[in-house]
């Protein structure tokens, strides 16, 4: 079974970070979220995996390759625009060779595994299975209304006035059938292929698709809230690795993980923190709950709670919570404060805190 991940869109509620990389890129305890994703698809069995990416292409090819080093094989499929997850099955169609598939969005997170629901599909693939959950507010995702058997009966895509509070996760397991569904819709009001109208026709036609709902927690990472939400939940997991160097004027407490390369000098790190490989941080307070990466500075500054991004730099500046401080970004005091401070700061950004 080959696998279809998600990974084109332009990211608009993560601006300005998006501007200069894409949404699936953006890591999750030092891990982009789209490496969290491939390790679901690799846990379940499927290792033949084709990406849909647009202009970020040669971005996410750069970072994962070929896919050899996380036990996958890695198919690269171009997608001009983002015309709807529907025309995105369309886009890859020769790679899928009109068989059953399992698709994944490129920018979700599952805190569990679909290995109970992929073999269910191995066993009957004539089945279309979507994955859902229940959320507060259903308005900006796929609504699902089920019979009193739990089966899928209409799907809207983002309505106004939603009839139920089951959304589609993102994660789908699609019979043959959908490569005809795809070719028999028209767009919808946004002017796109939608995958709802997809299934709707599918369910219409006398299709089977049956529903299950995520086993674990599940985000769409797609506003800042929400990524920094997914970064805790996985740093709630980590264990401590020290491989970098910790001078005797420092202390750790909790699970830290410093990777190698990296510094830490007359400093507090209070854990879950992860920081990557070649960073320094000096005279300084980490966490909880923050992911630092690779080659940033933190000197004489307090960050809590946030996700600072490749080469960054914070100096001086106390009370950061819940930012995120984008790649090549610079945080430095212009004078005393004494509040707290939260930030969305693009890549090769800067930004001076006044009291």
């Amino acid at each position: 079974m080959k696998s279809l991940v998600l990974a084109g869109g332009s990211g608009t509620r993560l601006r300005p970070l998006t501007h200069t990389s894409p949404k699936q890129l953006l890591p999750v305890a030092d891990r982009p979220v789209l490496l969290h994703i491939l390790d679901r698809i690799r846990e379940a069995g499927v290792t033949d995996v084709g990406i849909i990416a647009g202009e970020n292409m040669d971005q996410i090819s750069s970072i994962l390759g070929n896919g050899n080093d996380i036990g996958l094989q890695l198919t690269y499929l171009h997608q001009e625009k983002p015309l709807g997850l529907a025309h995105a099955v369309i886009t890859a169609q020769d790679f899928l060779d009109r068989d059953p598939f399992l698709m994944f969005l490129g920018d979700i997170f599952l805190d569990g595994h679909i290995m109970k629901e992929t073999q269910r599909f191995r066993e009957d693939p004539e089945v279309s299975r979507i994955l859902l959950t229940h959320v507060s507010d259903p308005r900006e995702l796929g609504v699902v209304e089920l019979d009193d058997n739990g089966r899928p009966t209409r799907l809207r895509e983002k309505p106004g006035r939603p009839t139920s509070n089951v959304v589609l996760t993102g994660i789908y397991f699609f019979s043959e059938a959908m490569h005809q569904a795809v070719w028999s819709i028209s767009p919808g009001d946004r002017g796109e292929l939608e995958i709802t109208d997809a299934i709707q026709w599918l369910i219409d036609r006398g299709h089977p698709v049956e529903a299950d709902m995520v086993d674990g927690g599940w985000k769409d990472t797609g506003n800042p809230s929400d990524l920094l939400d997914v970064n805790r939940r996985e740093l709630r997991k980590l264990h401590g690795e020290i491989h970098g160097d910790v001078d005797t004027a420092s202390s750790l407490h909790g699970e830290v993980r410093i990777a190698e390369g990296s510094t830490v000098i007359r400093s507090r790190i209070h854990g879950p923190v992860t920081i990557g490989h070649n960073c320094v941080i000096t005279d300084s307070t980490i966490g909880p709950f923050t992911s630092v990466s690779e080659g940033s500075r933190i000197t004489s500054a307090s960050v809590e709670n946030s996700i600072v991004l490749a080469h960054a730099t914070v100096h001086g500046v106390g009370d950061i919570s819940a930012s995120l401080i984008g790649r090549h970004a610079e945080v430095r005091r212009a004078s005393s404060s004494t509040t707290k401070h939260t930030f969305v700061i693009g890549d090769h950004s800067g930004a001076e805190v006044r009291g």
